[in-house]
């Protein structure tokens, strides 16, 4: 591989290969009004500005990016200098060249960020050196996010590896080139490796190893024996003499490759702790044909040609490795008697090893492990198949200005956009879902920051909380005073877009929810309270009471009191009978009347003969329902009284005042989904599990239970239940069930 031209040996071809006339005539254009706006600048290392730029734009050349691209690697250092220049791009070059140098500005705030970052992880333990990694990571996946146009990507990288140049060209080592060094390499080398712009990750790792640890740097390139175009000469003879067997031997391959550069060697020995001679893919390089069988014929091609090492062969076609991967690899001893890799796969094994589950960078950055999403993966295995397409038809490009255009829309448009990174003041980075706000910010923070979360500061102003954050924005939450728990978030919060993460609105529900539950807890041990002034048995043990009543906690008896699950007059019961009382936890089960129940104001469906508009009331001693036999008592002021026939109450009133008895009978008014409440009573000896078996059956017949009375005294129990019906029959049904239940002796009709 060859290394990009240096600055100082940099022409105006140089700046403009590739290009069409068009395109050509405006990168100089911008080249001569680069010269004269820089002047006599300097960037943040000392550096002549114009130099800098040059050869930034050089770069970009090199990797054969568009016109615009160009123009913004010689321009955005200018925008940093003098913002004021900003102002004059667009309407000379463009909004194209304008908005892909502000791109390149907002990148250069992760300097900041990951300075911040290598200082605060410094000294705290494994743990937090975990956190930092991920943090970094985070940092690349931002990088990328930020950049709303990849070609703002691929100018910040250029502009890496030319300061680093620099900085190698005057030999600088001190504590700036080497934090430069570290910000590059945990950060943009990763980046162009994971974007596969393989020109530039090699020079990025190589020049950043060389300021982090001088001394290793030397000791390696020391020990190769041998100058990198020495190197790279060995590996492009040995792939000629391969082509000529293979091509000898009518085997239609591509070969290409390059040797191990000198932080990939330093990278292999500490991870696999070998010494050097102990390496045999310093020099190494890959032959790509079209199906299996040719494989395994070059492979003897291979061994032909060059001696095999032995037991340094793998098969990883007839057994891939745990992450998928195929290829044959096998080590050789060269001509000049130093060891030499050569890989061997299929298109579609190298397809995959570079874009799918298994890509390279994966492998070596995080030993297969599945750190990114997928979602992640998918998006970059795609940029870096649209970057090498570009690569591979960039000769074909010039003159086919739509081919260039569809290219350039591709790569604009190749962002990670569905989720979005925003900064702490402390320059912690969240990833959060595209539409975020500062709500959901906080509560992504902490959840007590979340609900104590009053307002926010969005890049140091003032916004409403349902404002939605952007890449890059740095986010701070004003909270409420007081101690933690002490203050809440709003109901509005799950409306009007404050909260859009699934997280944060179930943490703003959990608060509510919490809140209801002590409101219910609160009315629940009122009314037990009450309940027991009123029976004056205010020195009773409550949690004994709960206890005889079939609760664990007397939290629990006030939780189904308080949402009216449980009756007071089991606790009047309780409190007054010496024998044991047992409620057992199915009673909680007790529901709320429905509200087409005549109780609930619905329509009775009494017709009284002879009369029309009278209101009727069903009477509550006898509670009559469709079909039994009703006679109406005429009362004062509540209209007419519905009794069954045979009510003992009703035949008191019309032997005292018979003047008063109305006939009346069952009409169609009530609609088919009206309910009468009436009392059943059963007998029947006392068991565990009873009260639960004879619930099961209103259940299963679809009759709702509103009330229930349970007394057990020498073994036996007597309940009485207030069910909803829509008929006598419905009730009879149930009853015949209920009478086969084991242990009971009685059930009927109250």
């Amino acid at each position: 591989m060859v290394s990009i031209s240096a600055p100082n040996s940099i022409t105006s071809e140089q700046l403009v290969e590739g290009l069409s006339a068009p395109d050509s005539a405006r990168v100089l254009d911008a080249f001569a009004y680069a010269t004269e706006a820089y002047g006599d600048k300097q960037t943040f290392a000392g550096r002549s500005a114009l130099e800098f730029a040059i050869g930034v734009a050089t770069t970009l050349a090199f990797l054969r990016s568009d016109a615009e691209t160009r123009i913004a690697g010689l321009m955005f250092e200018l925008t940093l200098l003098d913002p004021d220049t900003a102002a004059d791009i667009e309407p000379r070059f463009g909004k194209q060249v304008c908005d892909l140098a502000t791109g390149v500005r907002q990148l250069i705030r992760l300097r900041a960020l990951t300075q911040a970052q290598h200082g605060s992880a410094a000294g705290r333990g494994k743990n937090a050196a975990q956190q930092a990694v991920a943090q970094v990571e985070t940092l690349r996946k931002m990088l990328l996010a930020m950049a709303s146009d990849m070609r703002v990507v691929l100018v910040r990288l250029a502009a890496c590896v030319t300061t680093l140049r620099y900085f190698a060209e005057l030999k600088l080592f001190n504590e700036m080139t080497r934090e430069y060094g570290k910000e590059t390499l945990d950060l943009y080398a990763p980046l162009a490796n994971r974007l596969g712009i393989w020109q530039l990750k090699w020079e990025l790792e190589d020049l950043s190893f060389r300021f982090i640890e001088p001394e290793a740097y030397k000791r390696i390139a020391k020990m190769l024996e041998e100058k990198r175009m020495m190197r790279e000469g060995f590996v492009s003879s040995a792939i000629l003499r391969l082509q000529t067997e293979l091509a000898s031997a009518g085997i239609q391959a591509e070969v290409f490759g390059r040797p191990k550069h000198i932080y990939s060697i330093w990278n292999k020995m500490r991870g696999k702790e070998l010494d050097f001679t102990a390496l045999y893919d310093v020099r190494a390089f890959r032959v790509i044909v079209s199906d299996v069988k040719t494989c395994y014929t070059v492979l003897g091609v291979v061994h032909n040609i060059w001696t095999p090492i032995p037991k340094e062969f793998d098969d990883y076609i007839s057994r891939p490795k745990p992450n998928g991967y195929q290829s044959l690899h096998t080590v050789v001893t060269a001509e000049d008697g130093r060891p030499l890799e050569v890989q061997i796969r299929t298109n579609e094994m190298h397809s995959f090893a570079e874009y799918g589950v298994a890509a390279h960078w994966r492998y070596k950055e995080e030993g297969g492990s599945n750190f990114a999403g997928q979602k992640y993966d998918e998006k970059i295995a795609w940029l870096r198949q649209l970057l090498a397409w570009k690569t591979e038809v960039a000769d074909a490009v010039v003159g086919q200005e739509e081919i260039q255009r569809e290219w350039v829309e591709k790569l604009k448009s190749a962002t990670l956009d569905d989720r979005i990174f925003v900064m702490t003041p402390q320059a912690r980075v969240l990833e959060l879902p595209v539409g975020a706000t500062p709500v959901d910010f906080a509560y992504h923070l902490h959840t007590d920051v979340g609900h104590r979360c009053r307002g926010a500061k969005v890049d140091g102003i003032m916004v409403p909380l349902n404002t939605q954050l952007k890449n890059g924005q740095t986010c701070e939450i004003i909270t409420a005073k007081g101690a933690p728990g002490t203050a809440g978030p709003s109901r509005d919060w799950l409306g009007a877009g404050y909260a859009v993460s699934t997280r944060t609105r179930s943490k703003i529900r959990a608060w509510f929810h919490a809140i209801d539950m002590q409101e219910t807890l609160a009315h629940g041990r009122a009314l037990v309270e009450k309940s027991l002034q009123r029976e004056g048995k205010t020195a009773v043990n409550l949690e004994a009471l709960a206890q005889k009543l079939g609760f664990a906690k007397v939290d629990e008896l006030f939780l189904s009191v308080g949402k009216d699950e449980f009756s007071l007059r089991h606790v009047e019961q309780a409190l007054h009978d010496n024998g044991e009382v047992v409620v057992p936890e199915d009673a909680v089960l007790v529901g709320k009347s429905r509200a087409s129940s005549v109780e609930q104001g619905a329509k009775s469906g009494v017709l009284v003969v002879g009369t029309e508009g009278l209101m009727t009331v069903l009477a509550k001693c006898c509670k009559p329902a469709p079909p039994d036999s009703i006679v109406g008592f005429v009362t004062r002021g509540k209209g007419v009284s519905i009794h069954r026939a045979t009510c003992k109450n009703f035949e008191e009133m019309r032997a005292k005042s018979p003047e008063r008895v109305i006939f009346t009978e069952w009409g169609s008014t009530g609609g088919h989904d009206t309910v009468y409440p009436v009392d059943v009573f059963i007998l029947a000896g006392d068991r565990q599990g009873l009260l639960r078996d004879i619930s099961e059956i209103f259940s299963r017949e679809k009759i709702n239970v509103i009330g229930v009375n349970t007394q057990s005294a020498k073994g036996q129990a007597r309940m009485t239940f207030t069910a909803e019906i829509s008929s006598t029959a419905q009730l009879l049904k149930a009853l015949n069930v209920i009478k086969d239940v084991s242990g009971v002796l009685e059930a009927r009709r109250s």
